[in-house]
């Protein structure tokens, strides 16, 4: 209780010390140090578990990029601000002039260099048509007078550099010197001239080498010679012509005749009005010689070493500046000359731009040949022998500069990856920029090296035109691939570069101001005053006060002129200048790093040295292991993308773009990837058929290529594609196991293992096929029969009633069937659509022996017979009076006998067996046609068979629509409609092949000039005559040992009556007399089936037969004259006197009790009475189908009786017009 009043009072009256406080701020402190901890601890397990994670970015994903190139705001008269007007107006006019150059230099080697390079590329001459040539000039002639604009600004400029520098350079004697210039050496101006020098240079050797530009302009000029001869038919006015006949002169001459170097230092330097004069100008004539060979001192120090960064570049310049030097003063130092021709013998060749090479010796000799003269030629040549030495060598040494390249590469890659992006130690922080710079510098002369040696030796091979090793070709590639490897590096540490870069301009320009303040505190030291120690002291200030910000071209441009000035009067000493000048270099390096690195990695070059490719390709494809170096290629190619966009003879880039992409990838595809998806294709079935022993595969023995390498590489990025070479390959054996598995069916299990094993092996991801599997008694495959129908026709025979085709003879000891399940299976795998095509296919198949069959029927010997035995029967008939003479059989047995006479095949058959053969094949086509019909049905059937109402079926798509469902399942229950539609109309009628087949067949069997086939009646007896003698024999064959030619069934012979049947059909009833027909036939199926006995079956194969013969002579309205011949009664009379002779004789034998004999007379009556017995079927067969078809009258009676009819339906519904009433003659 005390302690309850006591509190609050304590509460409020107790000390704070401050105890609490503290106690607090430690466990924060503490708390602070853990989540640090903790957190670099994330990190360091981000970083372990992704590389993604981090501050690596990705060359061929990241979406955008980083810029570190300073821009500056600030124009040049903002920034050159001195107290001395005069310096400033001196530094702010170099400078301006230097900064054009550089303009102009930019423009040239991004619009004019690629341009004229690119001219003629993407059309082959085999696409070319005549004419094309021109066209592509026309629309580059706007490109030259672009050119020509730019060329004439560079004269100018160059005019301008040398009034400039000769204003600046003059004697006392002349007049007052705007500055001292006494130890001034502007030679930054110099380095800048030589640049716009080396850009006219390059334009010339572009051109000159273009022989394709040159062909096309004299082809253009040609043109408008044609042009100006007849203007009007071009519809241009001539005296636009004659200005642009000028304007082309003026073109030719100024760019394509190889002046424009020439013509710049043949300019008129001196001033015509009295002004500066140049030529006489003894002070800067000796500026211009020193400050050349202070450039060339500093080049040939560093050329052909390891430090080289420009020198080459620069070279070119100084031999452009040595012979304007010549040119315009008219005087040669031969020892100079001499020094720069030495150099041919380290550098024989420099690559200008592409695949541009120029010679320095050439150059020389041939720009100044006064000064060539004075040496002797045997240096000269030796130069020319030392190029092709120099070539040698190098070939030999590519393969060991790649390896130590490719090691120092690897090294510094090391050090660029262990560089850490977060905050250094103050006390090592100097020391750690040092390193970094150091490291980014190292890789960038390492860029620089790689490039020389490649861009050299290529051009130098396609330059003098000797062909290159595949040695050569890999080392070169493989120098390719580390170029890139270098920008990659560069590209993938951006945020480190970054990062550093600011710091390490701060720290070299905070070097260089430290130098600078040395050297201006010792000139304000010396209190002696002059105005040129107030010139240097105007120029360090100016250089101090510039460098004082962002380290832009600009700046460091005015910094180098500034310390032109500054460094005169011993400003610094030795050993304190040369740091200074390393410190800038390294700040012009560090300032435009990402730049300089990307102009040394570019291989725009690699264009014009695409036969490579093919080479490199094939090499990766052997040498698997290496398959990552992929990336690196494809990105060497994209970098010829930028140039290809300034191309200007095509209608648009994009043409010459898309003719490299389809180049590339064509190559590609030849070389890698097709060459990958048949070997992984021929490992996968060789490792799935190893019970087969076809190859010896022992990897120890034979080799063996880790081809799943390539399938772990990362999608390669080309144009606005990416190529997945998993992907690619995954699709080739999706595809072609898909195929080949639809095409043969029974493989489905191989290619079922071959997917598994290429998960497991190469780690593919596979698509089922989802194909219908087959059932066990799948039978032939309807495919097959399709695609070699006419030799299923010849092999197997029909059976009409149980709808079946058994094969005709094999050498196993069974025969293969098909029957209407087989087809069924087989619709079911394949699908509905295979029906039709099948159709298709039989139709051209009947077409071809339509033809046989009517040839046969307008044969000379086959047709003369034909129309002998007609006239033979008329003349019999008529000296009997047309009283019950019948044809005779012996004259059915002649006619047999003479077509025999007119030649039998190898196998002893007659034409007629060959034309009774090709009825056969004919019916068996059309039996294959029933069959597959009959086969959908049965398919649809059982895929309906789950549907509960065939007549009440419900709309899916209403149901979804009530419901309001998604579009997705709208769709689905739609398609599900379609489908429940298509069966249910398949299964309930199915298509009518027959009639379809009757369309197309029906109207060229009607047509007069199958007259001929009006004989076909005198033809039935000895075709049925013949046809029961081979149906008899081989049956017979069945009870032999030897059973080749045995057969129990052959309807294929009835089946082509049926065909025409249905022709005559087609015009003379409608479709329920059709369906009518098909139920007869599909009631015969019905009836085997039901195991009906075999005398029923036979009858109703013969009723069939039958039919179509009534209805052949129904459709030729013959029935008449068969009738006439009464055949079977001649024949029921020949066989009946034939058995009563025979069993007369064996009254008479049978008293001499000859068994033998008698025996004999048995087997001839038997034989007797089985003819008779087919010949009856025959008859009662065809008496019924007359029945049927009524044949009992001729056509012209059915006309009479059917316009009887017509006239009585016209009396029985009065008057009504004869168009209101719908009268069908067919169906009556």
């Amino acid at each position: 209780m005390a302690v309850d009043t006591l509190s609050p009072d304590w509460d409020f009256d107790r000390v704070d010390d401050g105890s609490q406080k503290i106690h607090a701020e430690v466990q924060l402190k503490n708390y602070g140090k853990f989540l640090e901890e903790y957190t670099s601890q994330l990190r360091r397990i981000e970083n372990a578990l992704d590389d993604l994670i981090g501050d690596v970015w990705d060359f061929n994903l990241d979406p955008i990029a980083l810029k570190l190139l300073p821009y500056e705001q600030a124009s040049l008269l903002e920034l050159i601000k001195t107290e001395n007007k005069v310096l400033n107006k001196v530094i702010t006019v170099y400078a301006a002039l230097c900064c054009e150059i550089k303009k102009l230099k930019y423009e040239a080697e991004t619009k004019f260099y690629n341009g004229l390079l690119f001219y003629g590329e993407g059309a082959t001459d085999s696409s070319m048509v005549e004419g094309d040539c021109q066209i592509q000039m026309g629309r580059f002639v706007s490109f030259l007078q672009e050119l020509s604009c730019f060329v004439t600004r560079c004269y100018e400029v160059v005019m301008n550099v040398i009034h400039q520098l000769a204003a600046l350079y003059i004697s006392n004697k002349i007049g007052p010197k705007i500055i001292e210039t006494t130890g001034v050496h502007f030679q930054t101006m110099y380095e800048h001239l030589g640049e716009l020098l080396t850009v006219l240079l390059t334009l010339d050797e572009i051109i000159d080498n273009h022989v394709t530009l040159k062909d096309h302009w004299t082809m253009y000029k040609r043109l408008l010679k044609s042009v100006h001869h007849n203007p009007s038919k071009f519809g241009i006015q001539e005296e636009k012509l004659k200005p642009f006949e000028k304007f082309l002169l003026k073109l030719e001459g100024q760019l394509l005749d190889g002046m424009i170097f020439q013509a710049c230092i043949e300019q008129q330097f001196d001033s015509l009005n009295g002004g500066i004069s140049v030529s006489k100008n003894s002070t800067f004539a000796e500026e211009f010689a020193h400050s050349i060979r202070s450039i060339f001192a500093n080049v040939e120090a560093k050329l052909g070493e390891p430090s080289e960064i420009d020198q080459r570049e620069k070279y070119v310049g100084i031999c452009g500046l040595f012979v304007l030097h010549f040119q315009i003063f008219r005087t040669v130092d031969k020892k100079f000359y001499k020094s720069l021709l030495d150099i041919c013998k380290k550098v024989p060749a420099i690559t200008l731009t592409a695949n541009i090479i120029w010679f320095p010796d050439n150059f020389l000799i041939h720009k100044m040949p006064a000064a060539a003269k004075l040496l002797d030629r045997k240096s000269l040549q030796a130069i020319k022998i030392h190029r092709d030495t120099f070539l040698q060598q190098k070939a030999q040494s590519l393969t060991k500069d790649v390896q130590s390249y490719y090691v120092f590469v690897s090294s510094w890659m090391v050090k660029m990856e262990s560089m850490s992006s977060k905050e250094q130690r103050m006390d090592t922080f100097a020391e750690d920029l040092t390193n970094r710079c150091n490291v980014f510098i190292q890789g960038f002369l390492y860029a620089y090296s790689i490039s020389t040696i490649i861009k050299t030796t290529m051009n130098l091979y396609m330059s003098m035109q000797k062909p290159m090793t595949k040695t050569s070709v890999k080392a070169l590639c493989r120098l390719i691939e580390l170029l890139k490897a270098i920008e990659h590096m560069f590209y993938r540490r951006s945020m480190v570069v970054a990062d550093s870069v600011s710091h390490i301009t701060q720290h070299l320009q905070h070097q260089a101001l430290n130098s600078i303040s040395v050297a201006k505190k010792r000139v304000i030291s010396d209190k002696k005053y002059s105005e040129q120690r107030l010139d240097v002291l105007s120029a360090l200030v100016l250089a101090e006060n510039t460098l004082n910000g962002p380290s832009t071209k600009q700046r460091r441009l005015i910094v180098s002129l500034a310390l032109s000035v500054g460094t005169q009067m011993k400003t610094f000493k030795d050993e304190e200048l040369f740091p200074l000048q390393v410190v800038m270099k390294k700040l012009d390096l560090i300032s435009e790093l990402r730049e300089r690195v990307q102009a040394q990695c570019d291989c725009c070059f690699l264009y014009w040295h695409r036969a490579v490719f093919p080479i490199y390709l094939d090499d990766v494809y052997e040498n698997a292991v290496d398959a990552a170096r992929l990336h690196y290629m494809f990105s060497a190619l994209q970098d010829c993308v930028p140039a290809m966009m300034h191309s200007r003879h095509l209608e648009s880039h994009e043409l010459l773009l898309d003719c490299y992409d389809k180049e590339t990838m064509d190559i590609l595809n030849e070389h890698l990837l097709d060459k990958l998806c048949k070997e992984i294709e021929k490992d996968l079935r060789l490792s799935v058929h190893t019970h087969l022993k076809l190859d010896d595969r022992n990897p120890f023995r034979v080799g063996r290529k880790d081809l799943a390498l390539f399938f772990s590489l990362n999608p390669i990025r080309f144009f606005n594609r990416f190529i997945d070479i998993r992907a690619y390959v995954t699709h080739y054996l999706d595809k072609t196991f898909y195929n080949l598995t639809t095409v043969a069916l029974h493989d489905w299990a191989t290619y079922s293992e071959m997917r598994n094993l290429a998960t497991q092996r190469y780690g593919l991801v596979m698509t089922e096929a989802h194909l219908p599997s087959q059932t066990l008694e799948q039978g032939l495959d309807v495919l097959e029969i399709m695609r070699n129908i006419h030799i299923f026709v010849s092999r197997y025979l029909y059976n009409l009633n149980n709808q079946i085709f058994i094969e005709r003879t094999s050498n196993n000891k069974h025969l293969n069937t098909i029957n209407i399940r087989h087809i069924a299976n087989s619709i079911r795998t394949h699908g509905t659509g295979i029906m039709n095509t099948t159709v298709n296919f039989t139709y051209q198949f009947l077409k071809k022996k339509f033809y046989i069959f009517s040839q046969f029927m307008y044969d000379e010997h086959i047709k003369s017979r034909l129309i002998k035995d007609i006239r033979f029967f008329r003349e019999i008939k008529d000296q009997n009076d047309h009283k019950g003479f019948s044809y005779p059989f012996d004259r059915a047995e002649k006619f047999n006998r003479g077509i025999r006479k007119l030649g039998i095949t190898p196998e002893g058959q007659s034409y007629l067996d060959q034309f009774r053969q090709l009825i056969s094949q004919i019916g068996n086509a059309m039996g294959y046609i029933r069959m597959i019909r009959s086969g959908g049905l049965h398919c649809s059937s059982n895929a309906i068979r789950f549907v509960p109402d065939l007549e009440d079926i419900v709309s899916f798509e209403e149901l979804v629509k009530e419901e309001g469902l998604a579009e997705e399942t709208l769709r689905a229950a739609r398609h599900l409609d379609s489908v429940l539609s298509d069966h249910t109309r398949n299964s309930a009628e199915g298509t009518e092949y027959f009639k379809m087949l009757v369309d197309v067949f029906a109207p060229e069997f009607r047509r007069p000039k199958n007259i001929h086939l009006r004989n076909f009646y005198i033809i039935v007896p000895p075709l049925t005559l013949n046809f029961v003698e081979h149906s008899i024999s081989c049956k017979e064959k069945l009870n032999k040992k030897n059973k080749i030619g045995a057969a129990f069934t052959d309807d294929g012979f009835a089946m082509l009556w049926v065909v025409i049947t249905f022709i005559i059909l087609a015009e003379k009833c409608d479709l329920k007399v059709l369906i009518q027909v098909a139920s007869l036939v599909h009631g015969a199926v019905d009836a085997g089936e039901r195991g009906a006995s075999v005398p029923t079956v036979i009858s109703i194969l013969v009723l069939l037969m039958t039919i179509g013969v009534a209805y052949t002579l129904k459709l030729l309205d013959q029935y008449q004259e068969f009738d006439s011949l009464h055949w079977f009664q001649s024949v029921r009379e020949k066989y009946i006197k034939e058995i009563r002779a025979v069993a007369k004789q064996q009254n008479v034998q049978s008293t001499s009790q000859d068994e033998k004999l008698l025996q004999t007379m048995n087997l001839t009556q038997k034989r007797l009475e089985v003819y008779l017995q087919e010949f009856e079927l025959l008859y009662f067969s065809l008496s019924s189908a007359r029945i049927f078809f009524r044949a009992d009258k001729t056509a012209a009676e059915e006309n009479q009786e059917k316009k009887e009819k017509e006239e009585e339906t016209k009396t029985s519904t009065g008057d009504v017009p004869e168009s209101t009433v719908s009268v069908d003659p067919v169906v009556k």
